[in-house]
C-alpha cells in the first residue's frame, strides 16, 4: 500500500501524515464510508432502468479533494465530515454483498483520497469471486500517477470535467489548476480503458469498460462548459467515450453570501438560480458539434430530490 505519511495522492499534494492526522481533504488513516446503496439514478448505462430492482452498487466515501462550494454531497464531503471507518477486508465484504444484491457494478463515489486501500480491497474482492466492473466515480481532480496506479483495479472511469477557466475553478473549488490536472488524468483514464464497451443485461445495455465524462452546466457559465467541450475533443476521441451533459445544478447547496471587497456584492450571486433552457441547449449544441454522444438531462432534475439523504 502507498505510504501516506506524506500524502501526495491528489493534486493538492498536501503532504499530510495521515497515519496520525488528516489531510487537507479531511481523510485520515482508513477509508470512511458514509452510505452504501443500490443506486438507480446514475446514467442508464451505469444504473440501468430506474424501475428495476437492480442498479449500481454505490459506496459513498466521506471527504473529497475538491470541496466545491455548490457540492450536493456537502454533508459528507467537507473536511469536518465523519464516516464509518472500514478496512480493506471490510470493503471487500461490502463489494461482494452489493454484487449478491444484483449490482451491475461497484460504484466507488469520491474515492480518490482512499485509492491505496481501494486497490487492495478490490484485489481481495476479485480473489473472492467479484465479477462485476468497478467504477471510479470522481470529480476529475486527479493526478495522472494515481490514475495509472488503478490500471488493474478500475474498469470504468465516471469522471467530471467541471471547468476550463482557472479563475472559475479557483473561485468555486479553490483549484486554479483543475483543468490541467483533469486533462492529464483523463488521458490516463482513456489509455487504461480504451473505447467504451457495452454488454446486455437482460435487454439493458450496461457499460462494461470505458470512460464516461460528466459536465454540469451552471448559471452564467455556459461559455466555460463550451470551452470544456473543446478541451475534451482534443484530449480523447469523441466517438469512443460517453458524454453526460448535466442540467441538475441547483443553488440549494451554496453557502451564505460572500461579499466581494471589490464590488460589494455576493461573489456567488450569479449562481443563485437554476440554469435556463438557452444555457443548457447552447452547451448541448456545442457538444454535439464536437462529435460527442451520450446523455442529455431534463432540467426537472435540478432539485435536491435526486440527491441521497446522508
Amino acid at each position: 500500500m502507498e505510504d501516506v505519511t506524506q500524502c501526495m495522492i491528489c493534486p493538492r499534494k498536501c503532504g499530510a501524515d495521515r497515519t496520525s492526522g488528516r489531510g487537507r481533504c479531511g481523510a485520515g488513516r482508513l477509508p470512511e464510508v458514509s452510505h452504501v446503496m443500490i443506486h438507480h439514478w446514475e446514467e442508464p448505462c451505469i444504473s440501468g432502468v430506474p424501475d428495476s430492482e437492480r442498479g449500481s452498487g454505490a459506496v459513498f466515501f466521506t471527504h473529497c479533494p475538491l470541496g466545491c462550494v455548490f457540492c450536493q454531497n456537502g454533508k459528507i464531503s467537507r473536511p469536518g465530515s465523519r464516516g464509518e471507518e472500514k478496512t480493506a477486508d471490510e470493503l471487500c465484504g461490502i463489494f461482494l454483498g452489493l454484487e449478491e444484491k444484483g449490482a451491475y457494478n461497484i460504484n466507488l463515489v469520491s474515492p480518490t483520497q482512499y485509492s491505496p486501500w481501494l486497490i487492495e480491497a478490490v484485489k481481495k474482492a476479485r480473489q473472492s469471486g467479484l465479477s462485476v466492473p468497478v467504477v471510479w466515480n470522481t470529480g476529475g481532480y486527479e493526478t495522472a500517477e494515481t490514475i495509472a496506479s488503478l490500471a488493474d483495479t478500475v474498469d470504468i472511469f465516471l469522471t467530471d470535467f467541471k471547468y476550463c477557466s482557472p479563475f472559475i475553478s479557483n473561485r468555486l473549488s479553490s483549484a486554479p489548476e483543475y483543468a490541467q490536472a483533469a486533462r492529464e488524468a483523463l488521458k490516463e483514464m482513456y489509455s487504461i480503458t480504451g473505447p467504451a464497451v457495452f454488454g446486455s443485461e437482460k435487454g439493458t445495455m450496461i457499460l462494461k469498460k470505458g470512460v464516461l465524462i460528466r459536465n454540469i452546466v451552471m448559471p452564467s457559465l455556459r461559455k466555460d462548459s463550451e470551452a470544456v467541450m473543446d478541451i475534451l475533443k482534443k484530449t480523447v476521441p469523441p466517438e469512443s467515450v460517453i458524454l453526460s451533459l448535466m442540467a441538475q445544478y441547483t443553488p440549494d447547496f451554496l453557502p451564505a453570501p460572500k461579499i466581494s471587497r471589490e464590488t460589494g456584492s455576493d461573489i456567488y450571486g450569479k449562481m443563485r438560480r437554476r440554469i435556463t433552457t438557452f444555457e443548457y441547449e447552447s452547451v448541448l449544441k456545442k457538444a454535439t458539434g464536437c462529435g460527442f454522444r451520450g446523455y442529455a438531462q431534463e432540467r426537472s432534475s435540478a432539485t435536491r430530490n435526486f440527491t441521497p439523504d446522508f
